[in-house]
């Protein structure tokens, strides 16, 4: 049981979640750290009383400073203050939530602090896998994967050997547009992308799950993880969200995790293991369900995906150069300057212009996000 708690991106989804999680289970939560948003981190600081919160946003920061005097919570501003709010030596591990790149320089931070952490932020391990898992093991931390997906293969292979490992299966619903064609998913429109059948998420991760681009993600994700390399991972699409994820052993047999698709679960195994504890949250009954299907996914419609895997194996610096192209090209989704199907288009056009080195460091993968980020607005500004 984690005793003392840092969260990294306290007011996105997952984050306003691992409180509800902290509060079933007394723990204490001892900084908070987020972008902007400062009436949700003021209601939080004075419900769970952090002794330090952090914005990203400094003038955000200063406007909570003032907002909170009453309290005995201490505000800081800046990449600065988001790295000590991580690092708080009352915090034993760190929830990381924020979603982007934007949450690998503070996890870098908290894992050479010798923190545990509770990975929700898929994005550090696509951007740099290597240079976060060196780390990890050379400061002895434990990194627990919060993403159901990964939740689920964790479990799966527990009392197992890795060598007995065949394949690793991971679920994906297939989103909104599930069974579109091309034509249909021209005109596919910005309310209809957020609208994710079973998740209830963020923005940038809805229109993640919508592209595919998120099921991308997490299969360079995986390969980090569970240190297996790209060809052994499988994606199904497995429309109910039951199955979470499986793993396929060189016997022929499957381990499968299932449970109902609520991101508590996983949040509270994250912050339990290897105890389990009970809660009030959704549970998934076997009468209710009339059958479990699985398809292929699209990957000539929906292109991320197959993008992502071709990102993974070329390695090094490419799938930072993607993952940072993506982030740009949903912003840009949501803005309603490109549509569903550019998406995809411009990941593609930043990838083809991108030279990867192979043997990155911390400042090649923020140079390549950068430069990556600045050709994506380029190419989109000429027109795609």
């Amino acid at each position: 049981m984690v005793k003392g708690l840092s969260i990294l991106g306290s007011t996105g989804s997952i984050g306003v979640q691992a409180l509800e999680v902290c509060e079933n289970l007394n723990i204490n939560v001892v900084s908070l750290a987020a972008n902007k948003n400062v009436k949700l981190i003021e209601q939080q600081i004075r419900r769970f009383k952090p002794k330090v919160a952090a914005l990203f946003d400094e003038k955000a920061a200063e406007e909570l400073k003032i907002a909170v005097k009453d309290t005995n919570t201490k505000i800081l501003k800046g990449i600065e203050g988001i790295k000590e709010a991580v690092i708080h030596s009352d915090a034993d591990t760190v929830l990381t939530s924020v979603v982007g790149i934007s949450g690998l320089i503070p996890t870098m931070a908290a894992v050479e602090a010798g923190k545990n952490i509770a990975l929700a932020n898929k994005e550090t391990l696509v951007t740099a896998g290597a240079l976060v898992m060196k780390a990890v093991k050379e400061k002895g931390v434990t990194l627990f994967p919060v993403d159901s997906e990964h939740s689920a293969i964790f479990q799966c292979l527990q009392g197992n050997r890795k060598e007995d490992v065949s394949r690793i299966i991971l679920t994906a619903s297939g989103g909104p547009f599930r069974g579109y064609t091309f034509e249909e998913l021209k005109n596919v429109t910005i309310e209809q992308a957020l609208n994710h059948p079973n998740w209830s998420m963020g923005s940038k991760i809805t229109i993640d799950s919508a592209t595919l681009m998120n099921k991308g993600l997490e299969v360079i994700e995986a390969m980090w993880l569970f240190d297996i390399p790209i060809t052994d991972i499988e994606v199904v699409v497995h429309p109910q969200s039951i199955i979470h994820s499986m793993v396929l052993y060189k016997d022929g047999s499957v381990m499968a995790q299932l449970g109902a698709p609520d991101m508590r679960i996983p949040i509270q195994l994250a912050l339990t293991w290897p105890k389990r504890t009970e809660n009030n949250f959704n549970k998934f009954n076997f009468y209710e369900l009339s059958a479990l299907t699985f398809e292929k996914p699209d990957m000539k419609n929906f292109k991320a995906l197959k993008l992502a895997f071709e990102a993974a194996k070329i390695g090094g610096t490419m799938p930072c150069c993607m993952n940072a192209a993506n982030e740009v090209a949903v912003e840009l989704f949501l803005q309603g300057r490109i549509t569903f199907l550019q998406i995809s288009e411009l990941i593609e056009q930043v990838m083809n212009k991108h030279s990867v080195n192979s043997q990155p460091v911390l400042s090649d993968i923020i140079d390549t996000d950068h430069k990556s980020r600045n050709l994506a607005w380029d190419i989109a500004n000429r027109g795609l």
